[in-house]
């Protein structure tokens, strides 16, 4: 079975190309990165694989099927689920209803249920609450329950985006840039909450990702974009060596 499939995938916007016949493919229980200089379309790939945008050209299948003209939502119910480079957390909410929140799409009830109070609405609210807080033990958030996000530190913050990513049950898991505005400690340990999540959930990973740190040392795959167009794809050892690559990031001095 083909996981993610992404065949020849364009977008403009007012006649400035921002992603130009981006191809990949991307097994289960792999981790990929997609790198390249500032404005070269990374992002962009990711919203093209949520919906957020449309594609001109192309197609993306995954799990077999043809996910190109799905909305965004129905594109999470069939298992992907992401992370943004601003956090987008509800600083209103608890960090566990920020997760409830997200879970929300998985409650099985309807809303004339809940304004009867019948038992099915309490059995699913405590399901919701007891895998909310399991998911923030999985990833040492467990104290941070009722703190409003914005009180927490911030690499705290972008796990508890990840926590709320997780609690939908993805098959695929879309980070991007979930290394930005980490100082050194918190890098290291993102690194090491990402090798855990790939290892006991088994699913895809892809980032965006700058920090060449936390890109080389979980990377199974690398995609190298430049100015819309890939450029390179390889292992980390592979990617370090080519030429095209050090271009890119350093010019034509190389």
């Amino acid at each position: 079975m083909s996981f993610l499939r992404i065949d020849s995938i364009s977008k403009s916007f007012g006649g400035v190309v921002a992603v130009d016949g981006f191809s990949m493919e991307h097994k289960m229980n792999e981790i990929a990165s997609i790198i390249g200089p500032n404005g070269a379309g990374k992002t962009t790939i990711f919203n093209l694989i949520t919906a957020v945008y449309e594609v001109d050209s192309g197609s993306i299948h995954f799990l077999d099927q043809d996910i190109t003209d799905l909305p965004g939502h129905r594109r999470a119910q069939h298992g992907i689920s992401r992370t943004f480079q601003n956090i987008r957390l509800f600083n209103s909410l608890s960090v566990m209803d920020n997760l409830k929140v997200a879970y929300d799409q998985k409650l099985k009830y309807f809303v004339w249920e809940e304004s009867l109070h019948l038992p099915r609405v309490a059995r699913e609210e405590k399901r919701s609450s007891e895998l909310a807080r399991s998911h923030l033990a999985e990833l040492g958030l467990e104290q941070y329950e009722h703190y409003k996000p914005g009180n927490l530190a911030y690499g705290l913050q972008r796990r508890v985006e990840l926590a709320r990513a997780l609690i939908t049950n993805p098959k695929l898991l879309l980070l991007d840039e979930p290394a930005a505005g980490l100082n050194p400690r918190e890098t290291r340990e993102l690194i090491d909450v990402i090798n855990k999540i790939h290892e006991q959930w088994e699913i895809g990973i892809i980032l965006v990702e700058h920090h060449m740190e936390v890109v080389m040392n979980i990377s199974h795959t690398i995609h190298v974009l430049d100015f819309g167009k890939k450029i390179a794809e390889g292992t980390p050892n592979e990617i370090k060596q080519n030429p095209d690559v050090l271009k890119a990031y350093l010019g034509d001095e190389v």
